[in-house]
């Protein structure tokens, strides 16, 4: 039990720590361009454009309210994480320490963010999306892919075989492809660029201080 407790305690701290961290560089690097998308979408509507929202879907309000959800939200995400950046370690036989913690944030960053965002880049509002469906699929299918393929290269790195096996884990949902999108999305092309770069960053920074806070309270 005590184990698990350990395990319970590292997850808990480190994920509300990444998490806060998250929610801090998104308030000022992702909102922002979020709420410049948003505005595109709605006078993209006003003018007779059928937009990708509807008007009595319940959403928080601008301000406090708005904030407030996307911080707790932001904070329980990094600790549903943080669950698993412990969980798998202990799982494989290779727990998370002080020393490797930035190597399991840098193996996570891959696995969740990296690898899904070559197929599915982060998109702000406005612009056209695939089925919902069928994206999920594909990212929980690279994900999964990734992740057990970066765990082979942990166990059996100097094993052919393995490496071989992990090449083809990381391939082949490219190979397959992601779902793609079809239409004319509302926002320039710029901001679309900006709202991925960041968003990516700041998943990094996430990442990069969830490993080793894991690794330290391990």
């Amino acid at each position: 039990m005590k184990p698990f407790q350990q395990l319970m305690r590292a997850a808990l701290v480190a994920g509300a720590m990444a998490g806060a961290v998250l929610f801090a560089f998104q308030y000022f690097f992702v909102v922002p361009r979020i709420l410049a998308a948003e505005r595109y979408e709605v006078h993209e509507g006003h003018a007779g454009h059928e937009g990708h929202h509807h008007e009595a879907e319940w959403k928080p309000a601008e301000g406090v309210e708005r904030n407030y959800y996307t911080a707790a939200s932001t904070v329980l995400t990094g600790i549903g994480y943080a669950a698993l950046l412990v969980a798998i370690p202990a799982l494989a036989g290779i727990p998370i320490t002080r020393r490797n913690g930035w190597v399991w944030g840098l193996a996570g960053f891959v696995t969740f963010v990296g690898a899904p965002a070559l197929g599915l880049p982060p998109e702000p509002p406005g612009v056209p999306v695939a089925d919902l469906a069928a994206r999920q699929v594909w990212w929980v299918l690279t994900v999964a892919a990734t992740g057990a393929a970066l765990l082979l290269v942990a166990k059996g790195w100097r094993r052919w075989p393995f490496t071989l096996a992990a090449g083809v884990l990381v391939l082949l949902p490219h190979l397959v492809g992601a779902p793609q999108a079809e239409g004319m999305a509302v926002v320039p092309a710029d901001l679309i660029r900006a709202f991925s770069v960041v968003t990516v960053l700041g998943n990094g920074l996430f990442w990069l201080v969830l490993g080793p806070v894991a690794g330290w309270l391990e």
